[in-house]
């Protein structure tokens, strides 16, 4: 049974850091991409981060471009999100993504993330 479990959320005053971790299962699991999600009180989900679980690259949205940065451990089928100078508005349910090389998505629960201004 394939599962996705995104960790590392929770509360944090505006200009502070955190770091989520999402685990992709099984580990045989073929994973062409991984990426980060979030959604946000009365609003759409929307596109974080994305990383290429084969050759690295990455790309970002442009609002959190130079503070988050995604990162992976292939062998474990596992990404980061190193979030750094979090605003009131990044406050939101942050999902993780993982696509299948034959493209299949799996979507994790998600990890509430909470900024204090």
């Amino acid at each position: 049974q394939e599962q996705v479990v995104e960790s590392g959320g929770g509360l944090v005053e505006a200009g502070g850091s955190l770091r989520l971790s999402c685990v992709a299962s099984p580990r045989s699991l073929s994973l062409h991409d991984m990426a980060w999600f979030r959604q946000a009180p009365g609003k759409e989900r929307e596109f974080v981060a994305r990383i290429n679980m084969i050759s690295g690259s990455t790309n970002y949205a442009d609002s959190v471009k130079g503070r988050f940065t995604i990162d992976k451990d292939s062998a474990e089928n596992t990404v980061f999100l190193d979030m750094k100078t979090l605003k009131p508005g990044n406050t939101a349910i942050y999902y993780c993504n993982a696509k299948h090389l034959l493209g299949q998505e799996y979507w994790g629960q998600g990890t509430q993330i909470t900024v204090s201004s």
